[in-house]
């Protein structure tokens, strides 16, 4: 599963020098911050609306839309998958409640 969260990274990072007419990757790097973050809260309301629904197939297919505009976040930012995955690997076992706490957070 890593390979495919690596040869995405290695695409978003190839589309930052790409022309914001031929890449969609590269017009919304062109869209700066904000126009990416508008993204991921349209694809975080539409995966929300599949899982209400019930829908299981479309849960997945907007998951993946939703996952795919955090990647073009994390590159924009000069961050990759691997960092997440690493962050990920940091907490596994630890309890929620416990890894929260450490960090001062009520929720």
């Amino acid at each position: 599963m890593n390979d495919i969260l690596d040869r995405l990274a290695s695409t978003m990072e190839s589309r930052k020098s790409a022309d914001p007419q031929d890449s969609y990757v590269a017009k919304l790097y062109h869209q700066g911050v904000d126009g990416i973050l508008k993204k991921i809260g349209e694809e975080a309301a539409e995966t929300i609306i599949a899982a209400k629904n019930g829908d299981a197939g479309q849960v997945v297919y907007e998951m993946a839309d939703l996952w795919f505009h955090c990647l073009v976040l994390l590159a924009q930012q000069g961050l990759g998958p691997s960092q997440v995955l690493a962050e990920l690997a940091r907490r596994e076992g630890l309890s929620g409640l416990v890894e929260k706490a450490a960090r001062g957070v009520d929720n």
